[in-house]
């Protein structure tokens, strides 16, 4: 995600304090506070613990501005969850509940953080299209992706699927 800013003119950073023991509540107040700046509609990209961030947001008043979101390698915060006190801090338990806006997920096969089968569990409650993305680890930065043009390929994909449905939508 680091690459896709520098590359990405219109990609604005939301960057989070606190990743040893991140809190929830501080989390959204800061994406709330970037999404209620923005003019135009947002597409949020997340990866990891982000998705989670966007899990509890996708039923706030906010989300009524979020044309999409991109999620990458999304984090477990059920029984296989591997942060400590998830209870705690506010990203537990997951939601699976129907997102209000089109959204995307990309998993791979051998990530640490979830396993593929809940996170097809994930992408079915929230309505989002699933793209396998085989033996990918967790896909961040250990994994030195550079720029990944796989990634850009299906954001690319998911945001021409966006224009074409928010233009069905406005022509009604």
């Amino acid at each position: 995600m680091s690459q896709w800013e520098a590359a990405l003119p219109n990609l604005t950073r939301v960057v989070q304090d606190e990743w040893v023991d991140p809190k929830l509540g501080p989390w959204a107040a800061r994406l709330d506070e970037y999404v209620a700046r923005c003019t135009r509609p947002v597409v949020l990209i997340a990866h990891s613990l982000g998705t989670s961030l966007i899990m509890h947001r996708a039923h706030h008043s906010l989300a009524s501005r979020v044309a999409g979101a991109f999620m990458v390698a999304p984090s477990d915060r059920g029984p296989a969850d591997i942060w400590p006190n998830a209870d705690r801090n506010g990203f537990a338990p997951m939601i699976l509940k129907r997102f209000p806006f089109p959204s995307m997920v990309l998993a791979s096969r051998n990530d640490p953080y979830v396993a593929y089968h809940r996170a097809q569990t994930f992408a079915e409650a929230w309505g989002s299209d699933l793209v396998d993305m085989g033996q990918s680890g967790h896909m961040g930065n250990a994994d030195r992706l550079g720029l990944w043009p796989q990634g850009l390929e299906h954001f690319g994909a998911f945001l021409s699927r966006i224009a074409v449905e928010r233009k069905l939508l406005t022509s009604q």
